[in-house]
């Protein structure tokens, strides 16, 4: 298990009463016992505009690296440490497997509650973070759940291919259409959305692609995703359309409190997480070695 014994003796301290009863109401101050690891965001931090002026002019990997500082900084919005429960049930052989995750409300960004910039970012700078912070990438069948969940449904909006796809200022002009897409629909911060990104996903795809990110979603209203399940793009690779939405590694199965490593695992459990049953080799899918990081994270510690 991920998280230190430590760490579930606090969780289990606070939340005593979560385990015997499935799908109880879960109180906002247990929900943030699962994003202790984050830092506060520090005074004076760079919104999402003044982080999108100042990477304007970086090559890709200096950019990876100002993500990643920003981020284990705890440069993020007060509102995505806000988890949300989401529920999966799957039969198995008679019984009923229920499982509650906590995931962000929207993907990962940079800045504060009125000016954040959702960030694309590579796999090696993605699985940094979570890492870090206690959290999984999700399975594509967790973002169809969140989907299916999500209180509002962004339309999908594709902007034209080409190599522009990756620059800093089409992730820009993306995160504006969907703020723009926001206040036309009244869509408030902090509820549970989808449809703004494809989700960065873990796979068994990926066991024999460990060089590779994977890819899924963007649903439609109607709920088919733009993109199905793809491996095509290497690991290092990010463009405007790729979301990174955190999953806690903590998880409650049947009334349980479990890792989601250990379910995802687990050959009879794996199936309510996961369309593809066990995921094989989670650990290194999720963290790679370090000398494939874009920036050595001893060197964020303390700042």
């Amino acid at each position: 298990m991920r998280r230190s014994f430590l760490q579930c003796l606090i969780i289990a301290i606070v939340w005593p009463k979560c385990v015997p009863t499935y799908a109880q109401t879960v109180t906002p101050s247990q929900l943030r016992t699962l994003t202790m690891r984050i830092p506060l965001r520090p005074n004076h931090a760079l919104t999402g505009s003044e982080f999108a002026e100042y990477v304007s002019k970086m090559d890709p990997q200096q950019r990876e690296q100002a993500i990643l500082t920003e981020i284990l900084r705890g440069n993020l919005p007060s509102f995505l440490r806000e988890l949300v429960p989401v529920d999966l049930n799957q039969m198995d052989h008679g019984r009923t497997l229920r499982a509650t995750i906590f995931v962000m409300p929207d993907y990962l960004a940079i800045g504060s509650d009125k000016d954040f910039l959702r960030i694309p970012m590579n796999l090696y700078t993605a699985t940094a973070i979570v890492a870090r912070f206690g959290f999984v990438l999700p399975t594509k069948k967790i973002v169809d759940a969140i989907f299916e969940q999500s209180s509002y449904h962004f339309n999908p909006q594709p902007m034209p291919a080409g190599p522009q796809m990756r620059s800093t200022d089409y992730y820009r002009l993306h995160n504006e259409i969907i703020d723009q897409q926001a206040q036309t629909r009244n869509i408030p911060v902090g509820e549970l959305v989808s449809g703004d990104k494809k989700d960065v996903v873990i796979t068994n795809l990926l066991a024999a692609k460990p060089d590779r990110i994977a890819i899924y979603g963007w649903h439609r209203s109607t709920g088919d995703p733009i993109q199905p399940l793809s491996t095509v793009h290497g690991a290092h690779y990010a463009d405007f359309s790729h979301g990174i939405r955190l999953v806690s590694d903590v998880a409650i199965l049947n009334g349980e409190l479990r890792s989601i490593y250990a379910i995802l695992q687990d050959s009879s459990l794996a199936k309510v997480l996961s369309d593809e049953g066990p995921i094989r080799r989670i650990w290194p899918l999720t963290n790679p070695p370090n000398s494939l990081l874009t920036i050595r994270l001893d060197s964020i510690q303390g700042r």
